[in-house]
């Protein structure tokens, strides 16, 4: 049975890196010389090219960095580093938490390690090139130093309990650690508000005036209550522009990037509002929180029958049970049906996106704004225009931009 859990894992690893590589380089391929009919208002000859440009670089840097962590990942396996890592825990922590806690975090620093180039060339070379980086070394080292923070802090609360759970209770722990985990899943949009966000961001509420007026008049005419309406200082870090809702009830709240009140008009931008309400109107953040709980709750489940199995663990030269290095271990076992569950989620999310578009021109009978809104998106973010159907299947949350068009221009 060792021999089958090891050619699943290798096979999934594999079988992932050829789909992502594949669908990397067809995207690379479906570039078009002429720009797209109807994108000639936002898209000039040069700004296209820099546009396909950019896919390229991010698409070459992409299949480099997959082709590293794959490297590492079969070196890691076959040089034992689990088993080395897991005797290194057990010399220095008698106690399975504690042991688990320092295995997690050592395994954290290692992958945030070997990650830290692929970050830097990412934001300093590649974003930089086409423009989008705002980000300083001060910025960039204060943020990965909240982020080892909050790491440390919601990995402890959350990965401490469901140890606790499964060496107590065994095969009846995954219930247990499936409400925990549902707990902050609920919890974490309030916290994410109130505490996450504004540690690396500023939010000041939007000033009265125009567009505050026709966002706080759409929500009214929609009956739905906004807690709050803030401009986020996106430009801090880059030049792309976005906008986002989080939160539930009273800690709902829309966050318009600074860059998109530079670059569009209220109409516009009440039409992306317009778009976000509809996935809450839609149930959208519910039914998808729903399926994540789904999904975690059948995880943890199957979990029990490898979580000490014995066989499992000598594939990675692991010689000592335990849960900790069961959850990673059954992690990777797991990948296969993770893939086919992204590709799920991702075609989900996809029709919600059609969905909110078209709540979005139900609500304010003007197609015109929601259409100049995602073109003007599209450009200012180089978005690639005709991005190849396996790549969209593969790992599109969102429909390309000319799809959504197509659909709200649709009689």
């Amino acid at each position: 049975m060792e021999q089958t859990y090891y050619y699943i894992i290798i096979g999934a690893l594999m079988f992932e890196y050829v789909l992502s590589t594949l669908s990397g380089i067809l995207n690379m391929n479906s570039i078009t010389k002429e720009i797209p009919e109807g994108f000639k208002d936002h898209y000039d000859e040069d700004k296209y090219s820099k546009s396909q440009s950019y896919l390229k670089d991010k698409t070459r840097f992409g299949l480099f960095s997959g082709t590293f962590s794959l490297v590492v990942t079969l070196f890691v396996i076959h040089a034992e580093i689990f088993g080395i890592l897991d005797v290194f825990v057990r010399q220095n922590a008698s106690h399975p938490i504690t042991s688990g806690l320092i295995f997690f975090g050592v395994l954290f620093i290692i992958n945030d390690i070997i990650n830290l180039p692929f970050s830097i060339y990412s934001t300093f070379v590649i974003e930089e090139k086409y423009g989008f980086n705002k980000t300083n070394w001060k910025t960039f080292l204060t943020d990965k130093l909240k982020g080892y923070g909050l790491t440390v802090v919601l990995g402890t609360i959350i990965i401490s309990p469901i140890l606790y759970f499964f060496n107590v209770y065994g095969a009846n722990g995954w219930w247990i650690a499936w409400i925990i985990i549902t707990g902050f899943m609920i919890a974490i949009q309030p916290l994410f508000v109130h505490v996450i966000a504004p540690m690396f961001n500023k939010f000041e509420a939007l000033q009265e005036g125009e567009l505050r007026t026709a966002i706080e008049s759409f929500a009214n005419k929609v009956n739905f209550p906004i807690g709050r309406i803030d401009v986020m200082d996106g430009s801090k870090r880059s030049a792309h522009s976005n906008a986002y809702f989080s939160g539930f009830g009273k800690s709902r709240r829309i966050a318009l990037f600074d860059t998109l009140l530079d670059k569009h008009s209220t109409d516009e931008i009440v039409s992306v509002v317009a778009h976000e309400v509809g996935h809450y109107k839609l149930k959208h953040v519910i039914s998808g929180t729903i399926l994540g709980i789904i999904e975690v709750g059948i995880m943890l489940y199957i979990f029990n029958y490898f979580m000490l199995d014995e066989e499992l663990f000598g594939v990675f030269g692991v010689n000592e049970l335990s849960v900790y290095c069961g959850l990673v271990f059954f992690g990777m076992l797991y990948a296969p049906v993770s893939l086919v569950t992204s590709l799920i989620t991702t075609a989900i999310s996809r029709k919600n996106e059609f969905e909110a578009d078209a709540y979005a021109l139900e609500t304010t009978q003007k197609p015109e704004p929601l259409i100049s809104m995602l073109k003007g998106l599209a450009a200012s973010n180089l978005s690639h225009l005709t991005p190849h159907p396996f790549i969209v299947f593969l790992s599109y949350s969102h429909p390309p931009v000319s799809d959504r068009i197509a659909a709200i221009e649709k009689p």
